[in-house]
């Protein structure tokens, strides 16, 4: 099966991973708690469209903190 990815492809990927490895999970959580309460705010001011906006973000902080928790555990090799 042919190659359809750049030859460094892998390298950057794991400078990636490097990086995002750096960051606590909890600043994903945190993230999801803030959008979800910034929402909540929205919501209650009458802002129905913006707070599902910003409510919407709290599941992709979320699976961001999956990724990371992975990464970790993975040891990034």
């Amino acid at each position: 099966m042919a190659n359809f990815g750049t030859p460094d492809e892998g390298q950057h990927t794991k400078e990636i991973e490097n990086q995002t490895a750096k960051i606590p999970s909890t600043v994903f959580l945190a993230a999801a708690v803030v959008s979800m309460g910034a929402s909540l705010t929205l919501k209650c001011m009458g802002c129905k469209h913006s707070a599902l906006f910003v409510g919407q973000w709290a599941a992709p902080f979320l699976l961001l903190g999956i990724y990371n928790k992975i990464v970790k555990t993975s040891g990034n090799d």
